[in-house]
């Protein structure tokens, strides 16, 4: 499936700045929806297709509610790292457990974390035993600067530092499969980008289970058409419970999935930073976050980077080849400070290319180059644009020097999430809304991206334009 873009030559119209009432509207719904959301302890992404504790997703939801309530914020964090394994891992789901079995799928029941992992959550607590991307140090960082008097006397940054740095110890140690000095992924779910193209070809050597074998929850929310297909979930299944059934030990499962991914390893470069930052804040010597950051950096431009692509590639370390085909996640690299002049330079061309359109035939960066052979813009991660992903090239962008096309691309991410009742994904191309509606991220990040907008700079403290509350 795929949709017709506008005709040869003709550039969308940008979007217009949000007006006063526009910007009033946005901050209400959005606070509507992140209260909406709120279960007292964390914030769902939403109430009907996720109804747990997501661990990327809390990341991003605490960067917009530190506007709203900075302490509420800091409670996001906080409850997410109280699931916390053993062995430094962050869960990608930590499980209400007051929540039907039945009401997502794979559930509690599935992953057995409790039961089978001998480096598993806390006693009392269910979560999955794979992981995601590695936001959480540069969201609590930020956090923090929201009202860092309030901060400092809750002891926040004092408590979350040593999981932070466990959570990329765990990282760096069990996750180095390929021995670069990356962390690799050994599910399609951990780098977040779930039903990507690129994990096409290394599914393809997962043998899926039966279909008959499970029950997806997902279809009950959505349209089939959205969402990856059940042999795609066979795969999922498959390589999730061979995991388990190994008891989650990185270094005596086979891992028939292992990818070394440039989005998770450019947040973990940023969040090794902001966790430098974090050390000196609470007396702890930042030089190693900072010498880890530096090895990354190297390592990814080193192992990574593909000039003839423009691109940032991912690498399949079963096959010991990289990836080709372009996801979006080779363009997250740009909010990786020190990154070489003409790698920069050619992956914002390769952002305003026929690639990814941006700021010409598409509102907001696809998450599958638009001349892909698989690209679909309606279907889960295979197209549509994400508000995330967005949300990190706009970052990127300011972060090299490209003001002007940062600026344009937040008041495209503005629009879009106002016109689509702040959706989970779009059509890159016409900016229709996909997935579900009041996705807590979305409403989360077009709150930061607006306080930006209004203080005329990249937010790093809470904008008194917007009221707070306090759990």
């Amino acid at each position: 499936m795929t949709a017709a873009p506008p005709a040869s030559g003709e550039l969308l119209a940008p979007h217009r700045a949000l007006g006063r009432a526009e910007r009033h509207r946005l901050r209400r719904e959005a606070r509507r929806v992140l209260f909406g959301n709120w279960t007292g302890n964390s914030t769902v992404p939403s109430r009907g297709l996720y109804p747990h504790q997501w661990s990327w997703d809390s990341a991003f939801i605490a960067i917009g509610l530190r506007h709203l309530s900075p302490v509420r914020a800091q409670r996001e964090l906080e409850t997410l790292f109280g699931a916390q394994w053993a062995d430094g891992r962050m869960p990608h789901i930590v499980f209400d457990t007051g929540v039907p079995l039945d009401a997502y799928f794979p559930g509690p029941d599935f992953w057995q974390t409790s039961a089978t992992a001998q480096a598993g959550p806390p006693r009392g607590l269910e979560t999955s035993g794979i992981v995601q991307p590695p936001v959480h140090a540069l969201a609590a960082w930020l956090v923090h600067q929201a009202d860092p008097e309030a901060s400092r006397r809750r002891g926040f940054l004092a408590r979350l530092y040593p999981r932070l740095a466990s959570w990329h110890r765990y990282l760096a140690d069990r996750r180095d499969l390929g021995g670069h000095g990356l962390a690799a992924m050994v599910h399609p779910w951990e780098p977040g980008m779930d039903n990507s193209p690129c994990w096409d070809g290394p599914l393809a050597r997962v043998e899926p289970v039966a279909a008959d074998s499970f029950r997806r929850a997902d279809l009950a929310h959505g349209t089939a058409a959205d969402r990856p297909t059940d042999l795609d979930y066979g795969r999922y299944v498959r390589l999730a419970a061979e995991y388990r059934d190994h008891g989650y030990r990185d270094a005596d499962a086979p891992h028939p999935f292992a990818v070394e991914d440039p989005s998770v390893n450019a947040l973990l470069i940023v969040s090794e930073r902001a966790l430098a930052r974090i050390a000196a804040a609470t007396g702890a010597d930042p030089a190693p976050h900072l010498a880890r950051a530096e090895a990354l950096t190297d390592a990814l431009v080193k192992c990574l980077w593909n000039p003839e692509a423009g691109l940032f590639l991912c690498n399949d370390l079963r096959a010991d080849a990289p990836v080709r085909e372009f996801s979006v996640a080779g363009l997250v690299p740009l909010i990786v400070p020190g990154l070489p002049e003409e790698v920069a330079a050619a992956l914002v061309r390769t952002a305003e290319g026929p690639h990814f359109g941006l700021g010409g035939t598409v509102r907001l960066a696809p998450s599958y180059a638009l001349t892909g052979h698989a690209f679909d813009p309606s279907r889960y991660w295979r197209g549509p644009a994400w508000f995330n992903v967005n949300w990190l090239l706009e970052r990127g962008l300011r972060q090299q020097g490209e003001t002007g096309r940062a600026d344009a691309l937040r008041a495209e991410v503005l629009g879009a999430a106002v016109d689509s009742g702040f959706a989970e994904y779009l059509d890159p191309y016409t900016g229709e809304a996909r997935g579900i509606r009041d996705f807590s991220w979305t409403a989360a990040l077009a709150l930061d991206l607006l306080a930006s907008a209004e203080e005329g700079t990249t937010a790093t403290s809470c904008t008194t334009a917007i009221p707070r509350e306090t759990p």
